[in-house]
């Protein structure tokens, strides 16, 4: 892969708008959030990319949530996400608009889409970004040669979260990367505020990597999205057993949470992976996390250490989770729990009378 030429061309912050169904995906507002503090580094504006088919009525939204712009490609093809359409439309408006950088959401379609995309328009992509700053590159000048100023600097957890590399793209554009949804926050909507709209012909063509949609099957499993959660009561490999997570249910329902789980749980077969949190799951940012026999290993605190509050139950006193706990405490979590659910239960009842 060669440079890009006339780099200096290359400007603003971009997200992919990603919707489904005609919905906005909650991703997207994060997208516009983390982008805004990007473009404010660099003196530039943000653009959201949205495709789709009958979606302008989605522009008001994202201006509300921070965008300058909203490049709307509206093309009855893009009514339902397919690799190559989307991914033809994608690489459209990067070629006529030249973004410096490019941010995707790591959901099922963005980290499909957003490497089919990159390697079209011969750029670079790192993937599942957990955080993002504009800065230095080399970070660490070097002896002999140049450092290159006003980078995107993109960090993501490496060899099973125990390391953490810092990537840069400084010699080809736009600077892509996909961004964990979760990670980052979305900023407070102005009530009122329009974004630009502008309508662009992507010129879609079929062809042999078209698919045909025959059919499309809603999941009937019905699981809560662990991000949106305000209370979180979350169960390792130490509750023992599947049955056993009834015991979590309880505290879940006394307190008005919900359960999730560590990997040692999903990967048992317990639960499902939607209820995942930490590195291969999902990051949580909820007011308060319960992590009861929860070891503490770092792939799991990666996704839920932003928690406002996190309460430890664990029989080992020398269990990792106690450093990133704002309260531990140390024993049998079937005696403590649902002791724990007993006393709420008996407070809700008592300001209920």
């Amino acid at each position: 892969m060669g440079k890009t030429a006339n780099i200096e061309a290359y400007k603003g912050v971009y997200i992919f708008a990603q919707q489904v169904d005609n919905k906005i995906s909650n991703i997207s507002l994060e997208l516009l959030g983390e982008a805004r503090k990007l473009a404010a580094d660099l003196n530039e504006e943000v653009t959201a990319v949205l495709l789709g088919s009958n979606v302008a009525g989605l522009t008001d939204k994202l201006g509300e949530y921070g965008a300058d712009k909203v490049i709307l490609v509206d093309d009855p093809k893009l009514e339902t996400y397919r690799t190559e359409p989307y991914a033809q439309a994608l690489a459209a408006v990067i070629k006529e608009f030249k973004p410096e950088i490019f941010l995707v959401g790591a959901t099922a379609i963005g980290r499909d889409l957003g490497p089919t995309v990159s390697a079209r328009v011969a750029t670079g992509l790192t993937a599942d970004c957990t955080s993002l700053e504009i800065g230095d590159f080399p970070i660490n000048p070097p002896a002999n040669g140049e450092q290159k100023h006003k980078q995107l600097l993109m960090t993501r957890p490496a060899f099973g979260g125990n390391t953490i590399a810092t990537i840069a793209c400084p010699d080809n554009r736009p600077q892509m990367a996909t961004v964990r949804p979760g990670v980052m926050q979305k900023i407070a909507p102005e009530a009122g505020r329009r974004a630009e709209v502008i309508k662009f012909d992507a010129h879609i063509e079929e062809n042999g990597r078209f698919v045909e949609i025959l059919d499309i099957v809603k999941s009937t499993v019905q699981t809560v999205d662990i991000q949106q959660a305000k209370i979180l009561v979350s169960g390792g490999r130490g509750i023992g057993s599947p049955e056993n997570f009834n015991i979590l249910e309880d505290l879940a329902q006394a307190i008005g949470g919900e359960v999730s789980c560590s990997r040692a749980v999903v990967d048992s077969g317990w639960k499902p992976h939607d209820l995942q949190v930490g590195q291969t799951g999902k990051t949580v940012r909820p007011n308060l996390y319960f992590a009861i026999g929860i070891s503490g290993a770092i792939q799991h605190v990666a996704g839920m250490e932003e928690s406002d509050v996190i309460i430890a139950i664990n029989k080992d006193p020398e269990a990792p989770i106690f450093d990133v706990a704002s309260y531990g405490i140390v024993g049998d979590y079937q005696k403590i729990v649902p002791a724990l659910t007993e006393a709420i239960k008996a407070e809700k009842a008592k300001k209920a009378d």
